[in-house]
């Protein structure tokens, strides 16, 4: 391991050693995470968790992908196990996907399965076995501030998975890892192939990884639930066509509505389920002044009493640019907010993921209610 280069924030040299658990998914990046902290000293064990069952051509539940993760260990020189949570997968992150389709809400699977998989079922099991810290390849840093740690963006911002990670707050991400919090994809591509690690050139998905490329998203839905057909109405309710599946529609779409050409592009502006209806419009009536964010997880205990709005912008999906709040309306109990931006933004999807952050620093997260 001389050939490994320091760069990880998160260790200094005169830290204690630790026994870690590190999350292996067969991926570059878990990979690399795995080899800093062997450089560093640590006692590392490496786990792969089977989540589904089923057939998989994507992500990170593929055969194959357990293979590689088990050849890494071996270069390594670090044990590996695998985890079987199968069931728990079904539970928390496959059959919500699809009541959430049913119910007219566009979830966001990878985060159900941080919150419910990665970072509590896989700590629990952790605590169980004795080990000091959970490790994982992601994207992000962990950051402390007047004694409180914050999930904030990685270096590499094209590839930061802070977004998906809101849910990891208190003691558990007090004693969570990002090795790879202050490098750039490149460098963990570069320090795989010095390493000659396996799975140094292989290609990241970010598909879900319970839909298949063959199959879609559609016919996995069609398996499980019956699909209904919807109408398509313009802002004055005139009827333009339909869609044979409600539940493919979510805001913001322009393709696979079959309406034909037009001078102007027509959007999806509200999904109504009650109903079966479909609104169309143009660009602007996708725009929005306001958000209301729902099911709230704070990072910071103290909310946003003394926070200024203006410091503050949400993101709403894992590849989307971050928009400025010109306020910031918090109710009584904590468990949602009303966010009003500086500028019209386009409408978000019912059931989407939502995080605020203040600078670099996830302060909260949640899901987007209907607008």
């Amino acid at each position: 391991m001389d050939n490994v280069f320091r760069v990880s924030a998160n260790f200094r040299d005169d830290e204690p050693m630790s026994r870690v658990l590190v999350a292996l998914s067969g991926g570059v990046d878990s990979s690399v995470a795995a080899a800093l902290l062997v450089e560093q000293g640590h006692e590392v064990i490496g786990v792969t968790m089977r989540l589904w069952g089923g057939e998989s051509d994507t992500g990170c539940c593929s055969v194959s992908d357990v293979d590689d993760a088990r050849r890494v260990a071996q270069q390594l020189g670090i044990a590996h196990h695998v985890f079987n949570f199968s069931e728990e997968f079904n539970t928390h992150v496959v059959d919500p996907y699809v009541r959430d389709h049913a119910e007219g809400r566009t979830p966001n699977p990878c985060v159900e399965c941080n919150r419910h998989l990665k970072f509590d079922k896989l700590f629990r099991r952790a605590n169980a076995l004795g080990f000091d810290l959970v490790a994982t390849g992601h994207h992000a840093r962990k950051v402390q501030v007047d004694g409180e740690y914050f999930v904030a963006r990685g270096e590499d911002a094209s590839k930061d998975q802070s977004y998906v990670l809101y849910p990891l707050v208190g003691s558990a991400l007090e004693r969570t890892l990002f090795p790879l919090g202050e490098m750039t994809k490149v460098e963990v591509r570069a320090l795989a192939n010095r390493l000659s690690l396996r799975t140094a050139n292989k290609a990241e998905s970010q598909d879900v990884c319970f839909i298949t490329r063959s199959n879609g998203r559609e016919s996995f839905l069609s398996d499980r639930i019956p699909l209904r057909r919807a109408r398509i109405v313009d802002n004055a309710g005139s009827e333009l066509g339909q869609v044979p599946s409600i539940e493919m529609v979510t805001i913001g779409q322009r393709k696979g509505l079959d309406l034909g050409g037009g001078a102007v592009p027509r959007y999806v502006t509200d999904v109504d389920y009650q109903t079966a209806t479909v609104t169309v419009g143009e660009a602007e009536d996708l725009l929005t002044r306001s958000l209301v964010i729902e099911e709230l997880v704070w990072a910071d205990t103290s909310h946003l009493a003394e926070v200024d709005p203006q410091s503050l912008s949400v993101q709403t999906s894992a590849h989307g640019q971050p928009r400025a709040l010109a306020s910031v309306e918090v109710a009584e109990d904590g468990r949602s907010v009303v966010l009003t931006y500086c500028d019209s933004e386009r409408k978000t999807a019912h059931g989407q993921s939502a995080v605020i952050y203040q600078g670099d620093r996830v302060l909260a997260g949640g899901i987007a209610r209907r607008q």
